[in-house]
């Protein structure tokens, strides 16, 4: 004769699917909530590794503003340039009138 057990095996199923019914949300949340700042830590050290990416655009943009300010330097000098060749052709003409009155 086998021995009788003092709680049945369905019993102790149902207590324990019962248990895992409480356990299992709470284990999820306390996952969630310990994991996060490990989570956040792994973005940011990925995030940093893109800023080498981001680094080497910011000085290609620099270097193209650099370039659009020395032919905007270039240009300014030349302006002046012409502003001064227009000004002596100005007294040449005014000094030719004077002459030929």
């Amino acid at each position: 004769m086998p021995p009788v057990l003092p709680v049945s095996i369905s019993e102790i199923i149902v207590a324990f699917f019962a248990g895992l019914v409480v356990l299992v949300p709470v284990v999820g949340l306390t996952a969630r909530f310990a994991l996060r700042p490990v989570v956040d830590a792994i973005v940011r050290m990925k995030e940093a590794g893109n800023s080498g990416e981001s680094l080497a655009l910011l000085e290609r943009r620099m270097a193209l503003l650099e370039q659009e300010m020395q032919s905007v330097e270039g240009l300014r000098q030349e302006m002046a340039r012409l502003a001064d060749a227009q000004q002596f052709q100005i007294k040449l003409v005014g000094v030719g009138r004077t002459d030929a009155e």
